[in-house]
């Protein structure tokens, strides 16, 4: 218990040094809040704080463990790989002909063309970076496609690499002997209760089918989850475009799996009058829909509030600026990340227990169990 305490503290600690530097480190690239004089150090604090939100739960195209004193990142870049009238490629500490780096905002050429990064997305440029605004205060210049592998993307291969090596190997051992060893001491009673306590209960006896899928997206969003709590941690399962993407799986598989009584029952519903059949149509529909959309909120919103408030407590450390706040945000903060842990793990059985449910309902058969009944 004492070394979990000192581990979460640890880590506190790293997140309140990482934002204690911000400030310089934006200052030194030329990317941060300028100075007004309008705004009240209170103020000023409170902008910086966001600012510093902000930039932790979203993507970037480099990894940044920590800032030293003089306010650099310590890290390292990551290839940027962008398509526009053909394949660029470069890293992302490339560096313009301004001196900066690529990721500080430094127009960078390839091919005779030049990009530059505005709030992590790409634009094609003059050779000065010239960003455009309209009225919207969005780029007028042409957005390119980014296929770069980004922080996310990054973690996102590092977890199915360690998948494919820890379950790998324990498939492996098996095949000597059916008692487990090494890592499959800790992963054959989480594998068993996701089988009895999750697939079973909600699919039935054709669980099996798709005891795979489950497996896969439990331990996918578990591993992503614990990672994004770790100093420097990647908030991956609280970008939404991970999350859409796994809610459509679970969609996928739920449609392609559905009976003919799962069909029945959206498109010509028994036992209802016929013209509520036509009104009740659209409503079950769109009911497939929302599952996965309920899906892919949960689990991002969950994710990022956790996020968010973990660093916007210590952050408030800096706002207020007295013993009070020294005191009782980092304690706050202690009892806010406690519950974050609980929540990672509770967000991966959640997904999956609802994707069981999903699943489920669509190979359930009515007509059999009816008559089976009978």
């Amino acid at each position: 218990m004492l070394k979990k305490t000192a581990i979460l503290f640890y880590s506190l600690l790293m997140f309140a040094s990482a934002f204690a530097q911000h400030e310089n480190v934006e200052n030194q690239h030329g990317k941060a809040v300028t100075e007004t004089p309008e705004l009240s150090e209170k103020d000023r604090a409170t902008k910086e704080v966001k600012e510093f939100v902000d930039h932790h739960i979203l993507d970037a195209h480099d990894v940044a463990i920590m800032v030293d004193k003089e306010g650099h990142h310590i890290g390292f870049p990551l290839p940027v790989i962008i398509y526009d009238e053909g394949f660029h490629t470069f890293m992302s500490n490339t560096k313009g002909a301004d001196g900066h780096e690529f990721i500080h905002g430094s127009p960078v050429e390839s091919n005779g063309k030049f990009y530059t990064l505005h709030h992590e997305k790409i634009y094609r440029t003059d050779s000065k970076g010239t960003i455009t605004l309209d009225k919207d205060h969005h780029p007028t210049e042409k957005r390119v496609l980014d296929l770069s592998i980004t922080k996310s993307v990054l973690v996102i291969i590092l977890v199915a690499i360690l998948m494919i090596v820890l379950f790998g190997g324990m498939a492996r051992s098996y095949k000597k002997s059916l008692i487990p060893s090494g890592a499959a001491k800790f992963l054959e009673p989480i594998i068993i209760f996701v089988r009895d306590d999750i697939a079973i209960p909600n699919i039935g006896h054709k669980y099996k089918r798709f005891m795979g899928y489950l497996l896969t997206v439990f331990f996918f969003i578990l591993f992503l989850n614990v990672l994004g709590l770790m100093p420097f941690g990647i908030n991956v399962t609280g970008n939404i475009a991970i999350t859409f993407f796994l809610a459509i799986m679970t969609y996928l598989i739920t449609t392609f799996s559905g009976s003919k009584d799962y069909w029945k029952h959206i498109f010509w519903m028994p036992g209802v009058p016929v013209p509520m059949k036509f009104i009740m149509l659209p409503i079950e529909l769109l009911g497939t829909l929302t599952k996965p959309f309920a899906l892919m909120i949960r689990l991002f919103a969950n994710m990022t509030a956790g996020h968010i408030v973990v660093m916007t407590l210590i952050g408030s450390i800096y706002i207020f600026k007295n013993w009070i706040a020294g005191v009782a945000f980092p304690f706050l903060t202690l009892v806010i990340y406690l519950l974050e842990v609980l929540v990672a793990f509770l967000q991966a059985y959640i997904f999956t227990m609802l994707s069981a449910l999903f699943i489920g309902m669509a190979v359930e058969e009515h007509e059999h169990d009816h008559n089976h009944a009978h």
